[in-house]
């Protein structure tokens, strides 16, 4: 959530860099609804301190066994007008508050213009593929059985057996001790979330048609993220705690809303999917360090598991809702003959620790922490990456070098 403060600094500013996400910030909205409940605030305050004065006055009349049937008839008068103006009070607060959340995060100074992924910058590259045009995961190995997952679930769900699904094990468990080296901290984490750990992160109330609601307060998760970063929702850290390093690998879960068509086949895009998540909680005059030590924390795993990607800083067009700032890391996916995200990694500054209330105490007063997150990394996507890029063409999956630990073998037959 955006700070009020900085909108009536300067509305008209604001409203220009959020243009740059393309999003029509209403200048005229905020400031009815600003300017209203500014106005009803202060009648409630101005009745509420009334009431209590002559509340005071009546009680001391009491206490002499006096009565006055005027002043009691006027206190009673303001009590029906405090009601009336707190409740239009609440009504104008709720309406502002909706409209807030409603408003994306700022895009950092820093981030390209830009309308859509068109516009994105490719800062970097790693390795080359060896594999320019491949044969489909799906095509390379029958243990994974989307056939099987559609009779037990639906579409966009897969079944994974034998050594495919000791694979995706041997990565999510490397991926996980890949993050302990770089100071993370491991969690186990509930994969159902209620109404307020998801409006912290800023899944909810916008991106309620993605989710897999369960009940009127619980979703499945979408991502690790919403968990870990929830677990310091309403409290203020001291200093020596930043930064917080967190990691969890869980299943997340989504309804893909508004993406019916596009890579309805194989693993691409999933209803339910692994991944491995890293969550920082730090200062925000370290955050922007902060992400560049956490896209290079994810990058370690592709590079250790030798698969070519690139890493491109999102334009302000394409920033997700809570980032002001992103790289993706896109991996060589053969049969597409084209790299894919399998990593997205943002610093979300103080838009979700605003909305979590996550603060911390620097010389005696309170502020908010920066919050950032990043794939290391979806296991689906690193699955299909591992598969097309190591197959032998021949009949064999090579494993790479850094997972034979994990696997217990060099190679699998398919």
């Amino acid at each position: 959530m955006i700070d009020t403060n900085l909108i009536k600094a300067n509305s008209k500013d604001i409203s220009e860099r959020l243009k740059l996400r393309n999003y029509s910030f209403d200048e005229d909205l905020f400031a009815n609804l600003e300017a209203q409940r500014k106005k009803y605030q202060t009648e409630t305050e101005d009745l509420q301190a009334k009431r209590n004065t002559l509340s005071k006055e009546y009680g001391l009349l009491k206490k002499e066994g006096k009565d006055d049937t005027a002043l009691s008839k006027n206190i009673e008068s303001i009590k029906i007008d405090l009601d009336t103006c707190s409740n239009k009070l609440n009504e104008i607060q709720s309406s502002l508050k909706e409209f807030l959340l409603d408003v994306p995060n700022l895009p950092d100074d820093s981030v390209p213009s830009g309308v859509d992924e068109g516009s994105n910058k490719k800062i970097r590259e790693h390795g080359e593929p060896a594999i320019l045009k491949g044969k489909d995961h799906l095509e390379i190995t029958s243990m994974i059985d989307t056939e099987s997952a559609n009779l037990l679930a639906g579409s966009r769900f897969a079944v994974l057996r034998g050594e495919i699904a000791k694979l995706q094990r041997a990565l999510i468990a490397f991926m996980l001790d890949k993050a302990a080296e770089h100071g993370y901290t491991e969690y186990y984490l509930p994969m159902i979330a209620n109404t307020e750990s998801l409006t912290a992160t800023g899944q909810l109330p916008k991106f309620s048609d993605d989710l897999f609601q369960l009940t009127d307060d619980y979703f499945l998760i979408p991502t690790a993220e919403v968990p870990l970063t929830n677990l310091y929702r309403d409290q203020i850290l001291n200093l020596n705690q930043l930064p917080q390093k967190l990691t969890a690998h869980t299943s997340c879960f989504r309804s893909e809303a508004g993406s019916y068509g596009k890579d309805t086949k194989g693993l691409i895009r999933q209803h339910q999917f692994e991944k491995v998540e890293l969550v920082q909680i730090c200062h925000p005059d370290k955050s922007f360090e902060a992400l560049e030590n956490l896209t290079s924390d994810a990058e370690t795993i592709l590079k250790e598991l030798n698969l070519p990607y690139q890493v491109v800083e999102l334009c302000s067009g394409d920033l997700g809702f809570s980032a002001a700032k992103t790289y993706d890391l896109e991996v060589w996916i053969p049969s597409q003959e084209t790299f894919r995200e399998i990593s997205s990694c943002s610093n979300c500054t103080e838009f979700q620790s605003r909305r979590a209330k996550i603060r911390f105490k620097e010389d005696g007063v309170s502020k908010y922490v920066h919050t950032l997150n990043g794939s290391a990394l979806a296991a689906g996507r690193a699955l299909i990456a591992v598969i097309e890029n190591n197959y032998d063409q021949k009949g064999a999956i090579n494993i790479p070098q850094a997972l034979q630990d994990y696997t217990k073998c060099s190679s699998i037959k398919v």
